[in-house]
């Protein structure tokens, strides 16, 4: 009987030593995204962000050269007059003239940048990515369009 007794304890202990061996692994079927797919994800957002920054820089570019052209040919002209009051009346045209388009100029490009940040924040956000990744930080060194 203490035979029996032994042998049964050491088939015990070997299929509890074996048992995990045995086991059946279970996997999750969720799929989760590699970091790397993520930082790509960010690299995507701040792409977009960087063509919007480029194309609303060219338009503040474009919008204040043509200010600064039409205010050199309405000076241009306004020193051709022959009166003190017609060279005085267009001389400060031209400049509120120039005034206005450079406000406007300025404004449409920093609604612009906000709105190109804005969305690149909004998509760095739903990348989920690691902290750190990205450069949103950064945003204060953008240049105000002065």
């Amino acid at each position: 009987m203490t035979k029996n007794l032994f042998i049964f304890s050491g088939l015990v202990l070997a299929i509890a030593i074996a048992a995990p061996v045995f086991a059946q692994t279970v996997t999750s079927t969720a799929i989760t995204p590699s970091v790397a797919a993520k930082i790509t994800c960010v690299g995507a957002a701040v792409n977009a962000r960087e063509q919007s920054i480029d194309v609303a820089m060219n338009a503040l570019t474009t919008a204040t050269n043509a200010a600064y052209t039409a205010r050199a040919t309405a000076l241009q002209q306004a020193y051709s007059q022959t009166t003190h009051s017609a060279v005085t009346t267009a001389v400060k045209t031209a400049w509120e003239n120039f005034n206005k388009a450079a406000k406007l100029a300025h404004k449409t490009w920093q609604a612009a940048r906000n709105a190109a940040w804005s969305t690149y924040r909004t998509a760095a956000v739903a990348c989920k990515a690691p902290a750190g990744v990205g450069d949103g930080a950064n945003s204060i060194s953008e240049m105000s369009g002065n």
